[in-house]
């Protein structure tokens, strides 16, 4: 539920983060964030804004539900709720979600990347992102299918790990309560946060998983590996190519992590009601020092 949540507030956030992240510096299609938003709705209707919604809206689902997983068991198993801890069970979570995340975001940068500027698409290369797969394992097999998994891994072990450590930081600093009646905003306020200081924490990494992922399109192969990668887009467009389309991803980050979050809080709040208590398990499963 939080990851429908999730993908619905932020999925055109995300399509703008891929389309700067790897546009062609010499002939660049946007001149920014705004800009991009602004063409893509000329150019390919609101609805361009939506491309590849399909596989994140479907991974998403098995991903929260490992990551949250993930890292309530993990933290128990370390036993005690120290920062520290918060930190390994988060990237413990961020490691093991990468299974479903990569031919996720594979589908899904393709999918986005496919029809650039068109209103309506002349030639479609993927109908859907369960073909866009399909097609990729034929052609090119399980290799295919996990190109940039290196990269997914690298950024998110430590991205889960800031993420559930400043979640945890946040909630304790502002005394998130259940009889609290500012919880929610409390709540919201510390997804949103929390998820920026996890984009923030491996971005440039994030830059070059699209790179990879979005390589070989058209038949055309740019990039070696990842150090490849960051040579050769250091090498032409410099630092900065690292920060490209930061600030949709940041835009995005905030409601995305506010949604997510206080979607499970509420949902566990409704579950675990006075009615329903006896038949769930007594503390919370968003390991936090309060009532929640």
């Amino acid at each position: 539920v939080s990851g429908a949540a999730g993908v619905l507030v932020g999925h055109p956030f995300d399509t703008v983060k891929v389309r700067l992240q790897v546009q062609n510096v010499e002939k660049p299609l946007y001149r920014g964030t705004f800009h991009c938003f602004q063409s893509i709705i000329k150019q390919e209707s609101a609805f361009g804004l939506y491309k590849g919604i399909g596989s994140p809206m479907m991974g998403l689902t098995f991903i929260n539900a490992l990551v949250f997983g993930v890292q309530g068991n993990t933290l128990r198993a370390l036993g005690k709720d120290t920062p520290l801890n918060q930190f390994l069970a988060g990237s413990a979570a961020g490691a093991i979600q990468c299974i479903i995340c990569c031919p996720m975001e594979l589908a899904k940068t393709r999918m986005q990347l496919q029809g650039t500027g068109e209103y309506k698409l002349k030639k479609k290369n993927y109908k859907n992102s369960l073909d866009c797969l399909i097609k990729i394992y034929r052609k090119e097999g399980l290799r295919g299918i996990n190109r940039g998994m290196v990269s997914t891994f690298i950024r998110e072990t430590p991205s889960f790990g800031f993420y559930f450590l400043t979640y945890d930081c946040m909630t304790r600093y502002l005394g998130c309560e259940a009889e609290d009646s500012y919880v929610i905003p409390k709540l919201l306020f510390s997804g949103g946060m929390s998820g920026i200081v996890s984009w923030l924490s491996t971005y440039p990494m994030d830059v070059i998983k699209s790179r990879l992922q979005a390589d070989g399109i058209g038949g055309v192969t740019q990039y070696k590996g990842i150090l490849d990668c960051v040579r050769k887009s250091y090498h032409d467009e410099g630092w900065r190519v690292f920060t490209r389309g930061l600030t949709s991803t940041l835009l995005r980050a905030f409601p995305v992590n506010a949604a997510t979050f206080a979607t499970v809080t509420v949902f566990l709040m409704y579950m675990r009601s006075e009615d329903n208590l006896r038949e769930c398990e007594p503390g919370p499963v968003i390991q936090q020092p309060s009532s929640l």
